[in-house]
């Protein structure tokens, strides 16, 4: 494509503004000229072969064109006649420069912003500017339009007509034809009349349609009046301001051309969503929120970086109160529709505006988060993720997994909520469910190596963090060997019981016997592993087990302070009454003296207290322990009942969930 701009006339009208220059030299801001202006916005979009026609002066607008130095290809036309002919001319002369191309024609006066170039580019036919919401001019272009099409332009149409201005997108029929026209014109010595005229006698060939720009800046400047009010609106979208937020930290050229999009409305206000708010709503980000704040300020067009600390717009729209909040289309549908309705019902509360662009997805996109998928996948970046959730959000929350399925379950379950997303934070690998999963008792009989395939398997799939069940541990020279392994596979963080003996489960209570270890030899067991250690990402947990044995609170918090000077990077408190007031004790207690060593909780009897409870009391940890094996196993059973008693699987079918939604569940393979 390319670009012709028309400065042949003389601007008379301007008054001493066109003494020694042409008018589309004339001024419109401190930073701007008509045409230097024009070119800056069609360079922006790519159109970098440019016509420009010229009459007097011509040697002054070729130098400061050249001047410029913007990186287009120019190419200069002098109309020598330009005193005894009408632009008709001087496209006449042009013509040939353009060739068979598609062509975007624009009068040199004219001032527009870059949405009205956009949505012309956009539009995908030949058209021309009008608006439907200005008064119809005496003296400037009307359309005449007839079943969205224009079929007159001139000055003297009225009826049927809308307000247009000279500023044209032609595909090349149409800019064949309508040359054609002109060429005759010309040729037979009509020289002095407007190009519309000739368009006006082929317009049933040329078809060129209407595009609407309402209220959008593109105005021609024939007057010292035109300029005042030309450049007082300039100076209003110079104050406008446009917000845009994004979670990624991978940027790709969907979203460049969003942002070029966004910056062409006013200046942008880039928000950049906490790393709260992206964990809550998508994945782990690979860089955290300071360092995507400093990647988009560092873009060109971005005006501004500010803090996102919640998928809602509200707390930055109150503040910001932008003119446009622009976002992809994708969010009129899905988990984020509630989202976009609460910006829609801001913006009218004080008269913004949203602007939705088509949503760059596409292979590219997917590409871009199946790579960030697989370095979260890896052991180095897993590891170190629990730590740093705990720190981002202060609480954080984990789901068994006792296999490949349950592990993409607790991955990828998401719930939406009044605006907000809610997902599992890391997977429990409990010893409990892996032992029920292959049909054995929980007595630690199913051994470490068959226990770390397990985890094998839930990796192969996930990126999220991992906290294993390490029982008691076991002797301290085979838990040094246990720490290293998990280390080395990437799981965040262990947790040991300070038991003794034959594992029972703790939900037993005191109905067992339950031998609970020493101060003096867990506090051993917790050094030996930390030394084990390589790297400061892992965790070691210490579960106290005081308050399932009845040894009452001076014993737990004995234990819990003792352990944690021995080197646990988090307590786990754990009770089997349904209560949760000992548990509130501890933590209250347990807080007074240490307020920084996570505290991690099982909440499986106590099960009436919310997140948000737990995080109020000082909890920094909330495992679901053994809910997916609890929920599956009667689920199953109830399928195998339903079929033995029918005979036949249909009725089974109603309470199935179908195996397509299962398979999108599972990754595709490379």
């Amino acid at each position: 494509m390319k670009a012709l701009i028309l400065n042949s006339g003389m601007g008379s009208r301007m008054g001493d503004l066109t003494n020694t220059q042409p008018k589309c030299m004339t001024e419109i801001s401190p930073q701007e000229t008509i045409i230097s202006r024009q070119l800056k916005i069609l360079a922006d979009f790519g159109i970098l072969d440019i016509v420009i026609t010229t009459g007097m002066f011509s040697e002054t607008l070729v130098n400061y064109c050249n001047s410029l130095d913007l990186p287009v290809q120019l190419t200069f036309v002098k109309n020598e006649k330009f005193r005894d002919t009408n632009y008709i001319y001087s496209i006449y002369l042009a013509g040939n420069e353009i060739g068979k191309e598609d062509v975007l024609l624009l009068h040199g006066d004219l001032v527009f912003e870059g949405q009205v170039l956009e949505q012309m580019l956009a539009a995908g036919t030949s058209c021309m500017a009008v608006s439907s919401r200005a008064e119809l001019p005496e003296k400037d272009f009307k359309a005449v339009i007839r079943d969205n099409q224009i079929v007159k332009v001139g000055i003297q149409f009225f009826n049927n007509a809308l307000a247009a201005q000279p500023l044209y997108y032609l595909q090349k029929e149409e800019w064949k034809t309508w040359l054609g026209k002109i060429t005759e014109f010309c040729e037979s010595g009509r020289c002095s009349v407007y190009a519309e005229e000739a368009f006006n006698e082929v317009s049933g060939e040329c078809f060129i349609s209407p595009l609407d720009i309402k209220d959008a800046l593109c105005r021609e400047v024939d007057t010292p009046e035109d300029l005042l009010q030309v450049s007082g609106k300039l100076a209003e979208l110079e104050r406008r301001t446009v917000y845009m937020c994004f979670s990624t930290d991978m940027l790709h050229s969907g979203h460049i051309a969003l942002i070029k999009k966004a910056a062409r409305l006013g200046k942008l206000i880039v928000g950049v969503l906490s790393d709260e708010a992206v964990i809550s709503y998508k994945r782990f980000p690979l860089m955290p929120c300071r360092e995507r704040m400093a990647l988009f300020s560092n873009i060109a067009g971005v005006y501004r970086v500010v803090e996102q600390k919640t998928l809602s717009y509200r707390e930055n729209l109150e503040r910001l109160q932008p003119d446009f909040v622009v976002h992809g289309d994708d969010w009129k549908q899905g988990i984020q529709k509630p989202i976009r309705d609460e910006v829609v019902d801001m913006l009218v509360s004080y008269g913004g505006k949203l602007v939705e662009f088509p949503y760059s997805g596409g292979k590219k996109y997917a590409e871009l988060e199946k790579r960030a998928r697989a370095e979260l996948s890896l052991p180095d970046m897993r590891r170190s993720r629990l730590k740093k959730a705990i720190e981002m959000k202060g609480l954080v929350t984990a789901i068994e997994a006792h296999s490949g399925i349950t592990g993409l379950i607790a991955e990828k379950t998401m719930v939406s909520e009044e605006g907000k997303s809610y997902q599992f934070d890391a997977m429990w690998v409990s010893s409990l469910c892996d032992s029920t999963a292959k049909g054995k008792p929980d007595i630690e009989l199913v051994d470490m190596t068959s226990r770390f395939r397990t985890i094998d398997d839930i990796m192969e799939v996930t990126t999220k963090p991992i906290i294993f069940d390490g029982d008691t541990g076991g002797l301290t020279e085979h838990f040094v060997y246990t720490v290293k392994t998990l280390e080395r596979m990437g799981v965040s963080a262990v947790i040991i019981e300070d038991k003794t003996g034959l594992k029972k489960n703790s939900l037993f209570g005191t109905d067992v016997v339950q031998t609970q270890d020493s101060i003096e030899n867990f506090s051993e067991k917790i050094h030996a592993g930390k030394m084990a250690q390589k790297t400061a990402d892992f965790m070691i947990i210490a579960r106290i087990e005081s308050l399932i044995l009845e040894r009452g609170m001076e014993d737990a918090l004995k234990r819990a302070h003792a352990f944690s000077k021995a080197g646990a990077d988090g307590i786990m408190i754990h009770s089997r009454k349904k209560d949760p007031g000992e548990i509130f004790e501890f933590v209250e207690k347990f807080r007074r003296v240490d307020a920084v060593t996570p505290i991690v909780v099982v909440p499986t009897s106590f099960n009436t207290v919310t997140e948000e409870e737990f995080r109020k009391k000082g909890v920094n940890v909330v495992i679901y322990a053994n809910q997916l094996t609890r929920s599956g196993f009667p689920a199953m059973q109830k399928a195998a009942k339903v079929i033995l008693k029918n005979h036949r699987a249909k009725e089974a079918d109603d309470f199935c969930m179908p195996i397509q939604e299962i398979i999108t569940l599972i990754p595709e393979g490379d």
